[in-house]
């Protein structure tokens, strides 16, 4: 395995964050809560996660903030364009398989 530099490293997972994050507003069509029944995380745990990192490191960031950089615009104006109610079966999924945080 080629062995690499904290930089490379950073680099490499900055550049699969940015995909990752371009993957999901693509995919706007999945719901966060199918992602959390699903993986265990949804978009907001990604913002909480850069927010936390930003906080971390000295930077005031909102979770409005936050949220904005992951969804690519306001949180409110992606759910409005986005968002569907959840069926009784999503809802009795996600309260079952609830991560502690949540």
């Amino acid at each position: 395995m080629t062995e690499l530099s904290d930089e490379q490293q950073r680099d490499f997972e900055a550049a699969a964050f940015r995909r990752l994050v371009a993957h999901l507003r693509e995919r706007n069509d999945v719901q966060n809560i199918d992602l959390m029944n699903l993986a265990g995380f949804c978009r907001n745990c990604l913002s909480n996660w850069y927010r936390e990192a930003a906080n971390a490191d000295g930077v005031d960031l909102s979770k409005d903030q936050s949220r904005e950089i992951v969804y690519g615009m306001p949180y409110a104006e992606w759910q409005a364009l986005n968002q569907t109610e959840a069926s009784d079966a999503k809802k009795a999924e996600f309260e079952a398989r609830r991560p502690k945080d949540h």
